[in-house]
């Protein structure tokens, strides 16, 4: 379960273009074998005085906080492609914003500490994995 929460200022995002980038997070992580349904993001817009930065207001600021469950990085070179996958997705969406701080970072946690609508998922490559990709939905295996 990859779960991107997106902290923002105003002004970062129309709603159009978080359904896009949504849409976008989630089928690169189609392409690798997930299900969509794992896919989740969440757009948290805070006021520049809620978002701070070493200490002071940002007045245009973006932090991701990535977390990976369904699948983590074996080694330092998937982790780094991991990253310019990462930082390819959001500068289309960030670079056109003067002055932005932003920054994001990926958690990589047990996949034993997950459930589904309270099922355990299925072993990555299964045959039960594969059907959830094909129903896109939790069933039991």
């Amino acid at each position: 379960m990859p779960l991107w929460t997106i902290h923002h200022t105003p002004g970062i995002f129309t709603d159009a273009e978080k359904r896009e980038l949504a849409s976008r997070i989630t089928d690169h992580y189609e392409k690798i074998g997930l299900p969509r349904f794992y896919v989740v993001a969440v757009f948290n817009e805070t006021t520049p005085a809620n978002l701070y930065v070493g200490g002071e207001p940002t007045p245009v600021g973006v932090r991701v906080v990535i977390e990976h469950i369904a699948r983590s990085s074996v080694d330092s070179a998937g982790r780094q492609r991991t990253s310019r996958w990462i930082k390819s997705i959001l500068e289309p969406y960030l670079d056109r914003h003067e002055g932005l701080h932003w920054e994001f970072h990926v958690d990589e946690t047990s996949e034993e500490l997950w459930m589904i609508n309270g099922l355990i998922p299925p072993p990555a490559g299964s045959e039960a994995e594969r059907e959830w990709v094909r129903s896109n939905a939790a069933s039991v295996y």
